[in-house]
C-alpha cells in the first residue's frame, strides 16, 4: 500500500486502470460461470422432455414452464418456423412430389435452425470478448506503468549524482509493481476465458447434434404424412 500510495500520478492512473479491468472480470467471471452452470442443467432437462415426449407439439407446450437453455431456445424458433412453411406450403398431391416437398420444408427448416445457433451461440458469448481483451492488454498496460516508473528512476539517479542502492530500488519496486498488478489482472482472465471457451465448443456441439436430431425427426414425419395422405 505504501508503494501504491507513494506512487506518482501515472503510476497510479495505470493501477487504477488495472483495478477496473481486474473487477470487470472477475464480475464476468463469476457471472458467465453460474450462467452456464444454469444453461447446462436447464439444456439436459430439456433433452430429456425432448426424447420422453410423443409428438413435437407436446415438447413445444412444455417449453413454457421450463427455464431457458440454448437448445430450448433453438427448438422454439425451428418449431415456429416449421409450422409457418407447413401453413405456406402446399402438400404434394402426387408420389412423386413427395420427396421435393420434404427436401423443400427441410432446406427452409435448416436455415432457420441455423440462424437460431448463431443467436444462442452469440448469446453465449457475450462479455467473453472483455476477458480476451484483458488477458491480452493488461500485461501491457503494466508494461508501460513499469517502464514509465524506471524512468523517473533513472531520472532521480541523475538528479542524486548516485547510483546506490539505496536510491535507486525505491523507484525500481514502484515501477514493478504497476507490472505485478498487470499480471493479476491478466492471468485469472486468460485462465477464464478458455475454460468458457471449452464450455462454449460443448454448447455448440450438442446444440448441432440436437439439429440434426431433429431434421431427422421433422423428416420421418413429414415422410409419414406424405405417405399417409396418398
Amino acid at each position: 500500500m505504501d508503494l501504491i500510495l507513494d506512487a506518482g500520478p501515472v503510476a497510479k492512473f495505470v493501477l487504477l486502470i488495472l483495478f477496473i479491468f481486474s473487477v470487470v472480470s472477475w464480475a464476468i467471471i463469476f457471472f458467465k460461470g453460474l450462467q452456464y452452470r444454469r444453461l447446462r442443467r436447464a439444456s439436459e432437462q430439456f433433452l430429456d422432455s425432448f426424447w420422453t415426449a410423443r409428438t413435437l407439439s407436446e415438447v413445444f407446450r412444455g417449453l413454457k414452464d421450463r427455464p431457458q437453455a440454448p437448445v430450448a431456445e433453438v427448438f422454439r424458433q425451428g418449431y415456429g418456423e416449421l409450422i409457418r412453411i407447413r401453413r405456406s406450403t402446399p402438400k404434394p398431391k402426387a408420389p412423386e412430389e413427395l420427396s421435393l416437398w420434404v427436401e423443400s420444408v427441410l432446406t427452409r427448416l435448416e436455415r432457420a435452425l441455423d440462424k437460431a445457433v448463431s443467436l444462442e451461440l452469440s448469446r453465449l458469448e457475450e462479455g467473453l470478448s472483455f476477458l480476451a481483451t484483458t488477458g491480452n492488454a493488461t500485461p501491457f498496460i503494466g508494461l508501460f506503468g513499469t517502464v514509465w516508473g524506471i524512468m523517473g528512476a533513472f531520472h532521480n539517479i541523475g538528479a542524486v549524482g548516485s547510483a546506490s542502492l539505496a536510491t535507486v530500488a525505491p523507484g525500481i519496486a514502484e515501477a514493478l509493481i504497476a507490472t505485478a498488478f498487470g499480471l493479476a489482472a491478466a492471468i485469472p482472465a486468460v485462465v477464464a476465458f478458455n475454460l468458457f471457451m471449452s464450455q462454449m465448443a460443448r454448447f455448440e456441439t450438442d446444440i448441432r447434434a440436437f439439429v440434426r436430431d431433429l431434421l431427422n425427426l421433422v423428416e420421418r414425419d413429414l415422410i409419414q404424412e406424405g405417405i399417409g395422405e396418398e
